[in-house]
């Protein structure tokens, strides 16, 4: 038998309901010193790795699909800024930035790209399909769209157990039009679960214009039916990422449910290594190089504020550079996997 109501249904109709809080996605985090030097080397690695993992690509050390994350490092980095340990982190195939920003190593990483013994996954996944348990890691999804529902599953998982984590999932515009997309909405929203769905909206679905693929471009309202509240985020701009993680991941804490952030960024490349890219000019390029770059914003704004001179951040720029050249030396020197590992991590 359900416990009895204490108040009455006219007490309940007259009662007061809480203020809806409105969530707009304008905010921008202030920044110290030591966290716009920590954004601007942690997106600088992010890009150097990926250059370097384009130029493997064209001399054949890396097979198979690759998706380069160059152009929307602030998404990720913003949002690692504002989660605890113990948060989930789970995505799509355009994985390799997600992967540092959670800090996984470069070496890993790169030796995985490769198909070697010492990748995260073995040398068996390559560029889509890598894990880390110990940094809370779950990949790395080729099918698209199914990543939202895996990590619908983890945000249940921390229901149950009732810890005070946050899952995580990130997906493309492209994904949004995905069916299981909102079965996990209309789930994570029945159940309350501590899940912050993150869009990346770089405006093409592989080689295909959002506005020309979806009837609402605006997707911080995808959730509306469900009652999940959503934010536009300026996705170049990590202060702005970092200010919206905070709101988003102190609603899911509080028990309030999931989450909703579109990230509004671009990528400069390709879908993938093998598209050449001919949907859009070159000026559309080059004009969100030159105006919107997340991490010249940063450099611009260090050496504004007298934190660094341009002598220290090529400094960074050498030390990055540095770790990304001794993964890539790592990861063709590693030996490839023994034969007997094709018969293991195999479910049945």
């Amino acid at each position: 038998m359900a416990p009895r109501k204490s108040a009455s249904v006219s007490s309940r109709k007259t009662a007061a309901k809480p203020a809806k809080k409105e969530f707009t996605g304008s905010n921008i985090a202030e920044f110290d010193r030591d966290q716009d030097m920590k954004a601007y080397r942690e997106m600088l690695l992010i890009r150097r790795f990926e250059e370097k993992a384009g130029q493997l690509y064209g001399m054949g050390f890396i097979g198979g699909f690759c998706h380069l994350y160059i152009g929307q490092e602030a998404v990720v980095v913003g949002m690692q800024m504002a989660q605890k340990e113990g948060d989930q982190v789970i995505t799509a195939y355009r994985d390799h930035g997600h992967m540092l920003a959670t800090g996984m190593e470069a070496r890993g990483v790169m030796a995985e790209l490769t198909g070697r013994r010492n990748g995260y996954s073995h040398g068996k996944g390559g560029s889509m399909h890598m894990f880390s348990k110990e940094k809370h890691f779950y990949g790395g999804h080729g099918i698209v769209g199914a990543q939202v529902s895996l990590g619908t599953g983890l945000a249940f998982a921390n229901a149950y157990r009732g810890n005070d984590s946050v899952s995580v999932a990130y997906f493309g515009d492209g994904a949004a039009n995905q069916g299981q997309v909102y079965e996990s909405f209309n789930m994570a929203a029945l159940w309350k679960l501590p899940i912050v769905y993150i869009i990346e909206n770089n405006r093409y679905a592989m080689g295909t214009s959002t506005a020309r693929a979806t009837a609402q471009s605006n997707y911080s309202l995808r959730g509306s039916g469900f009652g999940i509240p959503g934010m536009q985020v300026d996705g170049m701009d990590v202060r702005a990422v970092k200010a919206a993680a905070d709101e988003a991941l102190e609603h899911c804490r509080s028990g309030k449910g999931p989450i909703i952030l579109e990230m509004l960024t671009y990528r400069y490349r390709g879908h993938s290594m093998s598209d050449p890219a001919k949907y859009r000019s070159k000026d559309e390029v080059q004009k969100m190089r030159s105006e919107h770059d997340p991490i010249e914003q940063v450099k611009a704004r260090l050496i504004e504020k007298g934190w660094a001179t341009e002598d220290d951040l090529k400094a960074v720029d050498k030390d990055v550079r540095d770790i990304v050249a001794d993964s890539a030396d790592f990861a063709q020197s590693d030996p490839e996997p023994d034969v007997s590992e094709l018969y293991t991590d195999i479910l049945l």
